[in-house]
């Protein structure tokens, strides 16, 4: 019985659950009521691409990325174990694909036979590379670690929360949540059609280990004297790399399930024996490589030659604190989403088309969803590339040295939409809400006359530039919904000399 458990097989099952239920831990805690020092970028710091394209991108190899080198040296000597051993969008997809797929034997061996549709993945992995090496970090798009962590942050765990309520103390609200959860749906109902599709054919990542593990030092090996060509190797196979025939290394998972499938024991894992059969090389075409490598290179200049592409400061592009300036921060961000994810008052969204298409999806602070929170530095503890910095209070309030709070942007009034100003209503909320020492909001008692001829003692709000940290909570409280009386724009931030309202000399 104890032997049946411990095949190969429900081995590598115990450690995919194992890692699957830690991704889904880390991202929970992943807030400031739970964080507690757990190290919660884990995943995107074991995560190779996301290393070696920040590296291209910035010419740093950014902190905890260094844990990558050990997955890439595991790689070299064990094959392409990350795919279904420890990557979290490889094992829903497995778990999903198990669920969907209910195909008699002969159409699942015809479903996990090698297709040349799987070269795909290498020309994705091309295309971003190339755009990482001009300086444009857009690998976060389709690699699976930020892919699936932005998928839960802003679809996945919002939803669920919105069944139970016990995932937030309020219900977090996401621009394009939506449209991010719908792509990460497809993703998952694509393995109806074919088992793992993302992982065979999509994946980057896949991709940058399928090249690591060309030549591995331990791998699956088929003993041709055994063979019976029964194929029964393919009936659960995750890659589709042909075991029954000349294996196809760099797309093996290593997931074992042909050791365990095969009947004649003729499969086995290690090193060669004398009738191990051939492998067979990386199946690519090396012109469809430098094409899309030039694609790359053409479309870069493209991205940067807009008006939203960074090079023009922007009123409603409002990063969090401590975020670099505009053209490095889009070098290292990875449109992970984690800043999303612990950000206590939802106020750091994903942006659509704000910052142009290079900027998709990366964080911005949309005020009448939340505010930046006055005594919160999380988002930058979470970061795994430095896009923002970690900050401590004191240099976030400008308590230390130098002794001037860090400015995300200038809150300016709407007179127009004002209830003192425009209505003669009494309001005093900015004021009561601003949160710098001394107060940003000052008042100044006039007296009006009314409609009927009497008057009324006002207090007419007033914004000092120098005390403002456009935090955004004044217009988050503003009691005007629709559209706030006062709003924070970008200009004045402490990362952009230029973006000032008058420029020094």
């Amino acid at each position: 019985m104890i032997s049946r458990l411990l095949t190969l097989r429900n081995i590598r099952r115990l450690y995919a659950a194992f890692f699957l239920v830690l991704f889904l831990l880390l991202l929970g805690v992943t807030g400031f009521r739970r964080m507690k020092g757990y190290e919660t970028p884990l995943f995107l710091e074991l995560d190779p691409l996301t290393a070696i394209a920040a590296f291209l991108t910035s010419g740093t190899l950014y902190k905890g990325l260094a844990l990558s080198i050990f997955i890439m040296a595991g790689t070299l000597f064990f094959g392409r174990f990350f795919c279904s051993w420890i990557c979290p969008l490889g094992i829903v997809n497995q778990i999903s694909g198990s669920l969907f797929n209910k195909f008699r034997a002969v159409d699942t061996i015809a479903l996990n036979t090698y297709r040349t549709l799987y070269r795909l993945k290498y020309y994705l992995l091309a295309f971003f590379i190339a755009m990482a090496a001009f300086g444009s970090l857009q690998i976060g798009l389709l690699d699976p670690i930020p892919f699936v962590t932005r998928s839960f942050t802003v679809s996945v765990f919002p939803a669920f929360n919105l069944q139970g309520g016990w995932l937030y103390l309020r219900q977090p609200l996401f621009n394009g949540g939506t449209f991010l959860g719908l792509i990460f749906l497809s993703v998952i109902f694509a393995n109806r059609f074919l088992p793992r599709f993302w992982c065979r054919a999509v994946c980057p990542l896949g991709a940058l280990l399928g090249l690591l593990s060309f030549r591995p030092l331990l791998r699956i090996w088929r003993d041709v004297e055994r063979c019976t060509d029964c194929k029964k190797c393919l009936g659960h196979c995750h890659g589709g790399c042909d075991p029954h025939a000349a294996l196809r290394t760099t797309e093996c998972h290593v997931c074992m399930n042909c050791i365990d499938d095969c009947p004649e024991d003729a499969i086995h894992y290690g090193l060669p024996r004398t009738a191990s059969a051939a492998h067979l090389p990386v199946d690519v075409s090396r012109r469809r490589l430098i094409e899309t490598a030039l694609a790359g290179a053409v479309l870069y200049p493209m991205l940067r030659s807009t008006i939203a592409s960074g090079t023009t400061p922007r009123p409603d592009l409002i990063r969090p604190p401590g975020s670099l300036p505009e053209m490095d921060f889009l070098r290292r961000c990875l449109k992970c989403g984690q800043c999303m994810k612990v950000c206590p008052t939802n106020a750091i969204q994903p942006a659509l088309l704000e910052a142009g298409f290079e900027g998709l999806w990366t964080p911005l602070l949309i005020n009448s969803i939340g505010y930046c929170e006055y005594n919160c530095v999380l988002c930058g503890r979470v970061c795994p590339t430095g896009a923002i910095t970690p900050l401590t209070l004191e240099k976030k309030l400008g308590k230390g040295e130098p002794k001037k709070p860090l400015k995300i942007g200038t809150a300016f009034y709407d007179r127009g939409r004002c209830l003192p100003w425009a209505m003669n209503i009494d309001c005093i909320v900015c004021e009561e809400v601003c949160p710098t020492s001394p107060k940003a909001i000052w008042f100044e008692s006039v007296e009006v006359q009314l409609r009927d001829g009497k008057t009324k003692l006002l207090k007419r709000p007033y914004l000092d530039p120098n005390l403002c940290i456009g935090c955004g909570i004044c217009e988050n409280k503003c009691p005007v919904r629709d559209r706030a009386a006062v709003r924070i724009s970008s200009i004045g931030e402490s990362r952009s000399a230029a973006n000032q309202m008058i420029l020094k000399s």
